[in-house]
C-alpha cells in the first residue's frame, strides 16, 4: 500500500490530539483510585462552567454522570458563577436557574449568589471545579468563597479539584484588600495578583478567616509555579466573554481597574480585550516613548491604533499603546497599571480630569475593585501619582508572602 504525504500529516495531527497534556488538573486526579473514595456512594453538587473539562477535553458533568455506576455516585445539582454554566452570559448579568436534563441548575449570580439551605438538600458533597485567570477581582473566587461558608453551615464537604493559576504561581502585585471594601468584587484580603492557585486560596480563606469549611483540595499533577499555561498542553476554554486567551489573564490585572473609570479604551469591544489602552486623545508614540522610559520589569509598549466596535470610544479612532508582555516572571501587572494611570493624568491632565469627572458614578466600584480608595485619592490629587500608586502596601504584601507560604501545595514548587 502506498502511503502519501497527507497521510503522515494526518496521523501527526491525531497523534497531537491523543497526546496527554504535561498537567493533569485536579478533576482527573479526582478520577484515580486515590481519590475516588472522596465521591464514591455520594450525591454531588457540582460548581463549574464550561471551563470544567478535562486535557483531553471531557466536560466533568459528563465525567460525573458516567460514574453512576461503577461509583454509585449521583449528580444531584450544578450551581453556575458569573457568566452562567455555559459562559455566555455578560459581565455583571444576572442569570436565572434552569436545568441540565434532569439536573436542576441553580445560578449563584442570580438573585442569590449564596447556595440556600434548599438548594443544598439532597447533596453528600460538592466539588468545585472552575478555571480561575489569577487576580482577586474576577468574581469566581468570591463564588467559591460563599459555597465554602454555606457548606460548613450544613456540615457539607467541599472538594477544590485544583487548575493551573494561569498569571503562574510567583507573580504578586497590588494592594491588599481592607475590610471596608469587602465586596463580591474582592472578599479575602490578599494581594490583586496573589499568585496562588484555587486550592492554595481555599485553604488561605479556610483557616485565615476561621470558616470551619470540610475542605479538600484535590492537587493538579505535573504543574510547577513557574509554567505558564501553554506549558501546561492543557487546552484553554475562555472563561468568560473577555477572557479568549490565556494570555489576557496577563493583562487582565494591568488595565482592568482602569476600565472600571471608563476613561479609556482598554479593548473591551475590540479585538484585544485588555491589551490596549487608548482614546482618540492620545499621542501614541509619545505614550508610548514615557511609559519605555520608566522601565518596567517585562514589559513594551508598542504604539497601536484601533476602532472599538462597542463600548468605551465606540467607533471612534483610537489610539494608544498595545502592551506586550515581555517576562511573565518579572513584569508586575497592578503596577504597571498604575503607572499606566499616573502618566494618562500627567501627560494629559485637561482630557483626564475631564473624562474622571464624567466617571464619578464609576468611583465606588473602582475603589471595590482596588480594594482600597487610596488610588483614587491620588489620582484626584496627585498630578504625578504614577510612581506613588506603585509604593502602595509594599510592607503589608510583604508579610503577606510570609503569611501564604503555609498554604502553598508542596509539589507544585
Amino acid at each position: 500500500m502506498r502511503i502519501t504525504a497527507p497521510f503522515f500529516i494526518f496521523l501527526f495531527f491525531l497523534s497531537g490530539l491523543c497526546a496527554a497534556p504535561k498537567v493533569a488538573t485536579g478533576i482527573e486526579v479526582l478520577m484515580t483510585p486515590e481519590y475516588q473514595h472522596l465521591i464514591k456512594n455520594k450525591r454531588v453538587g457540582l460548581i463549574t462552567n464550561q471551563t470544567g473539562i478535562t486535557g483531553r477535553l471531557q466536560s466533568n458533568i459528563d465525567w460525573i454522570r458516567s460514574q453512576r455506576e461503577p461509583l454509585n455516585v449521583h449528580l444531584t445539582a450544578l450551581f453556575a458563577p458569573e457568566h452562567g454554566i455555559n459562559g455566555s452570559s455578560h459581565a455583571a448579568e444576572s442569570i436565572i436557574d434552569a436545568k441540565n436534563e434532569d439536573i436542576p441548575v441553580y445560578s449563584l449570580h442570580g438573585k442569590s449568589k449564596r447556595p440556600s439551605k434548599d438548594m443544598l438538600k439532597n447533596i453528600d458533597v460538592l466539588i468545585f471545579d472552575i478555571q480561575d485567570i489569577g487576580s482577586r477581582s474576577y468574581t469566581y473566587g468570591t463564588t467559591l468563597y460563599y459555597v465554602m461558608e454555606e457548606a460548613a453551615k450544613q456540615s457539607i464537604p467541599v472538594i477544590v479539584a485544583d487548575r493551573p493559576n494561569p498569571i503562574n504561581g510567583l507573580v504578586v502585585d497590588g494592594p491588599m484588600l481592607e475590610p471596608k471594601w469587602r465586596s463580591f468584587l474582592g472578599y479575602i484580603n490578599v494581594p490583586y495578583v496573589h499568585g496562588m492557585t484555587f486550592g492554595e486560596l481555599a485553604r488561605y480563606f479556610n483557616e485565615e478567616y476561621e470558616v470551619g469549611c470540610r475542605l479538600t483540595v484535590v492537587p493538579m499533577k505535573g504543574w510547577k509555579r513557574n509554567m505558564t499555561f501553554a506549558d501546561t498542553d492543557l487546552p484553554w476554554i475562555p472563561t468568560s466573554p473577555n477572557i479568549p486567551e490565556a494570555t489576557t489573564a496577563y493583562h487582565y490585572p494591568m488595565t482592568g481597574i482602569l476600565g472600571e473609570l471608563n476613561l479609556v479604551s482598554i479593548g473591551i469591544g475590540h479585538t484585544l480585550p485588555f491589551k490596549v489602552v487608548g482614546t482618540p486623545w492620545i499621542d501614541p508614540v509619545r505614550f508610548a516613548e514615557k511609559l519605555n522610559q520608566q522601565k518596567l520589569p517585562g514589559v513594551y509598549f508598542q504604539p497601536f491604533y484601533f476602532k472599538p466596535f462597542y463600548g468605551t470610544y465606540a467607533k471612534k479612532e483610537c489610539a494608544g499603546v498595545l502592551i506586550v508582555v515581555t517576562d511573565h516572571l518579572r513584569f508586575q501587572p497592578v503596577s504597571t497599571q498604575y503607572m499606566i494611570i499616573g502618566l494618562l493624568k500627567s501627560l494629559y491632565p485637561k482630557e483626564f480630569k475631564a473624562a474622571l469627572k464624567k466617571s464619578a458614578r464609576n468611583k465606588d466600584t473602582f475603589n471595590k475593585v482596588n480594594g482600597t480608595d487610596r488610588p483614587y485619592k491620588m489620582i484626584e490629587t496627585n498630578p504625578y501619582p504614577g510612581w506613588s500608586l506603585r509604593e502602595i502596601d509594599q510592607k503589608e504584601r510583604k508579610l503577606f508572602m510570609k503569611k501564604r507560604a503555609k498554604y502553598l501545595i508542596p509539589s507544585y514548587s
